[in-house]
């Protein structure tokens, strides 16, 4: 009963960091190091919309702690050298678990905008899609490009 409270503990607290740890792909949130800086900005036509999946992120953070919660977990199972076999093969498969548990979580819904730009050149952007945010072929749309960064607000 207590291992399952701990399990249980150390699942919810890996859940939460990870949900902080995720950046903002939005189109509208910008860094600390990108604010007040100037901004390149660009006008053109949206030409075509796809949705795209962005893949989550894929840190030490989300293995390890899978590992840990793994090992906690077999390492109650079995006795004597079998419980040491057991703790190390709940380590692995929850390093593996951890992972792939990490990526779904921050795994974001994203759209692909095509934009002729007004110089003629075509471009695509990818950024997560926003609710509050609705894109159409044919919209009007300003790109702005700071360190790299490219947004495209309506």
């Amino acid at each position: 009963m207590r291992k399952s409270i701990v399990l249980a503990a150390t699942f919810t607290a890996f859940t939460m960091l990870l949900s902080g740890c995720a950046s903002s792909l939005t189109g509208d949130t910008y860094s600390r190091a990108d604010a007040r800086k100037v901004q390149t900005i660009r006008m053109g036509t949206i030409e075509s919309l796809r949705p795209v999946r962005i893949e989550g992120t894929k840190t030490p953070i989300g293995a390890g702690a899978g590992a840990a919660v793994g090992g906690i977990a077999g390492s109650g199972v079995g006795g004597g050298s079998g419980r040491a076999v057991a703790a190390v093969i709940g380590a692995v498969a929850g390093g593996l678990a951890g992972a792939a548990i990490e990526e779904g979580i921050t795994r974001t819904q994203g759209v692909e905008i095509t934009v002729r730009e007004d110089d003629g050149v075509l471009r695509a952007y990818v950024q997560a899609v926003e609710p509050n945010q609705v894109f159409r072929v044919g919209q009007r749309v300003r790109i702005t490009n700071v360190n790299g960064q490219s947004r495209v607000a309506p």
